[in-house]
């Protein structure tokens, strides 16, 4: 009988080589489809957070209010107030939502929404100021939190019922604005994408009340 043969060298390099490709191209495979569920996950994330963000905005405007019950001996001017030019807005607003109980705060607070670059990412990112006891230095104290990272852009626009038109500014602390609110603010923000480009959110919030509130 003939004894059984093995395999030569030569096959077994043929073999590992073999193997070894295959496995290449089955870790190649892998890597791709990882880095295509991370892209995709992290434009989930920012996705989300584009839309807790606008959402957040335009209920809190919808609650925007000014107050002509105020301290006159105290402040110099009215302490309520809404301000907004190019990327960031300052405004009172009602809806502000008490923590802990028996905390000295109401409903009244003021926010700040802007764009300011991260430092954790290097891009720019919008934040949000609230000072929950309104005094005569609305553009100071307060706590400072970001609300969506990875931010391209954000517009705002201020609806004029008297000229129809959509403005780019508006401050009840000019003479032309002092006792209005904007009917309706426009929200555009627009975020980065894992993948290089862009995604546009859009939304308007209705302000209820208008006029300064006098009681």
């Amino acid at each position: 009988m003939r004894a059984p043969r093995g395999f030569t060298l030569v096959e077994l390099m043929i073999a590992a080589a073999i193997t070894a490709l295959i496995g290449s191209v089955i870790a190649g495979s892998y890597v791709q489809v990882d880095r295509a569920a991370t892209i995709v996950r992290d434009q989930a994330s920012r996705s989300a957070g584009a839309r807790v963000a606008m959402s957040r905005m335009a209920s809190e405007l919808s609650m925007a209010f000014l107050s002509d019950h105020f301290d006159a001996k105290r402040f110099r001017d009215r302490p309520t107030l809404f301000k907004g030019q190019g990327d960031a807005l300052l405004f009172t607003t009602m809806a502000h939502v008490r923590r802990y109980q028996d905390a000295t705060e109401s409903d009244q607070v003021l926010v700040e929404y802007l764009v300011e670059r991260d430092l954790a990412t290097g891009e720019d990112a919008l934040y949000r100021r609230e000072k929950v006891h309104i005094d005569d230095e609305p553009d100071r104290g307060g706590r400072k939190d970001l609300v969506a990272d990875h931010v391209a852009r954000l517009e705002l626009g201020y609806w004029d019922r008297v000229r129809k038109e959509w403005l780019k500014e508006w401050s009840t602390r000019s003479a032309e604005r002092l006792n209005e609110l904007p009917t309706r603010i426009r929200i555009r923000l627009e975020i980065k994408q894992a993948d290089g480009k862009a995604i546009t959110y859009t939304t308007q919030a209705r302000v209820a009340i208008t006029a300064p509130l006098d009681f």
